[in-house]
């Protein structure tokens, strides 16, 4: 059980409690977590959160995209998109979400998407088009993200219009459907604010 009280799940089927998936191979998943948070900065906190986020997914061996903070039904969150390599160790996985946290528990909207056969096609169109030499970048969120994968620009959403079937442009996209429809219950809304 989570507080989401609301969702469009246009174009998901349910596979079990709390788990849909849609015909492009998109997972959607929520979760509730009776804990303190485990984030690394509150919210009020942007520059501190993002860059230890990032350092999070770094030493996961993964790489944070983004992180933006914003409201689902006037929650403050966290939303994050996160590259991490597949199991299988060809191609990756794209997982996007949004974190609500409350002082003593959260919960979390997470829609995730693989690669398919076919890997590393954005990356290596978009490399074509900007050039080695703008194509990696230092992290924005200035975090150590040694260990993880890297940064570059074949990631940012202005791509996303190229690369329509891509997982990360399906991940980008479907959360954005999904933001405004969740709604929250009203005793989860009224619970202490996260790092308040």
């Amino acid at each position: 059980m989570t507080p989401i009280t609301r969702m469009d799940l246009t174009g998901f089927t349910e596979r079990e409690t709390g788990v849909w998936t849609d015909e492009y191979g998109l997972v959607l998943s929520v979760h509730f977590f009776g804990l303190v948070p485990d984030l690394p900065a509150s919210l009020n906190q942007p520059d501190r959160l993002r860059q230890g986020l990032a350092g999070l997914a770094a030493r996961a061996g993964g790489g944070l995209i983004e992180a933006v903070l914003g409201e689902v039904d006037a929650v403050p969150a966290v939303r994050q998109l996160i590259k991490v390599p597949r199991p299988n160790g060809h191609g990756q996985v794209f997982l996007g979400s949004w974190t609500m946290p409350r002082a003593t528990c959260s919960t979390v909207v997470k829609v995730q998407a693989a690669e398919g056969q076919m890997t590393g096609m954005r990356e290596a169109m978009v490399l074509a088009q900007v050039g080695p030499e703008r194509y990696f970048a230092p992290h924005p969120y200035g975090a150590d993200t040694s260990g993880g994968l890297p940064y570059h620009v074949g990631d940012h959403e202005h791509w996303d219009a190229q690369f329509p079937d891509h997982p990360l442009t399906r991940v980008r996209a479907a959360l954005a459907r999904l933001t405004p429809s969740l709604g929250l219950h009203e005793g989860f809304k009224a619970l202490p604010a996260f790092g308040a």
